[in-house]
């Protein structure tokens, strides 16, 4: 059976796509304006620290705009090549934002990552006031930059939620159903309903249980195979601990891949998103 990629979503060697998070458009503008800040901040001090050699007569007059292009040069497109790329897609910015650029594939950026977006950075941020890098971003669907699409890289959110505690029971007689269930087709909001369901069936009355239960068991099974030969009530609790259980395998992946880019490691590479 195929399996549908959508966007925002990395497909493991394991075949389980994971929802990654990328960073909205406003906290990347936060991300980017602290690291913007920081490094106006070191180049003034820099400079003013050049300044003072001139004026004291320890630098040849000539030095001095050489010095300061070299500064230049080092500051925009040096320091964040080597930061971006010793901190695997870190900078005190997305630090603050909980952030850190990625390869498309969710493996961890590198340095060739790293240099073209300082390169690009150049003319879409420091150019043009970032006015070119929030054009960008504000039409792509993970707020990448023009930096970001020709590296193919973007911010990923690294806070990730905490995993739920599992509250499901999958009933014995459907552990052999749920290896084989395809519950993948169930509409989100069908879902929900169900989720609902099991979790507050204890508190309905008998009556009203039966009936809610058989009308939600009708509404899934044209989205569930095989259909088990179980009770209504039976039916939803099984496709809600199916669908728990494998929404939590793919949370599970996603923080050991999270855990694998903060110590140095690199995540598999599976098939790049579109």
């Amino acid at each position: 059976m195929p399996v549908t990629i959508h966007q925002d979503e990395v497909l493991t060697g394991e075949a389980v796509a994971l929802d990654v998070q990328p960073v909205g458009f406003f906290m990347r503008a936060l991300g980017a304006i602290i690291d913007m800040l920081v490094s106006i901040a070191l180049f003034l001090l820099i400079i003013w620290g050049i300044s003072l050699l001139d004026a004291a007569g320890a630098l040849p007059p000539e030095l001095f705009p050489i010095l300061t292009t070299t500064v230049l040069v080092l500051i925009l497109v040096v320091l964040p090549t080597a930061v971006e790329t010793v901190s695997r897609g870190r900078s005190l910015g997305r630090l603050a934002v909980g952030a850190r650029i990625v390869r498309a594939d969710g493996g961890a950026s590198g340095f060739r990552q790293a240099f073209i977006r300082a390169l690009v950075g150049v003319v879409e941020i420091w150019f043009t006031l970032g006015a070119l890098a929030a054009l960008t971003g504000a039409f792509t669907p993970r707020s990448q930059r023009l930096g970001d699409l020709i590296a193919g890289t973007y911010s990923e959110r690294t806070r990730t939620p905490a995993l739920p505690p599992a509250t499901l029971v999958l009933p014995p007689e459907l552990a052999g159903w749920a290896t084989i269930a395809d519950v993948t087709r169930l509409p989100d909001r069908v879902a929900r309903r169900v989720s609902q369901f099991t979790q507050q069936a204890a508190r309905m009355q008998p009556a009203a249980r039966a009936r809610i239960a058989a009308s939600l068991a009708a509404e899934i099974s044209p989205h569930v195979a095989p259909i088990p030969a179980v009770a209504p009530e039976g039916l939803l609790l099984g496709v809600a601990s199916v669908r728990r259980d494998r929404e939590l395998r793919a949370l599970e992946l996603e923080n050991d891949r999270v855990a694998a880019l903060m110590v140095g490691g690199d995540a598999p590479r599976g098939f790049p998103t579109r």
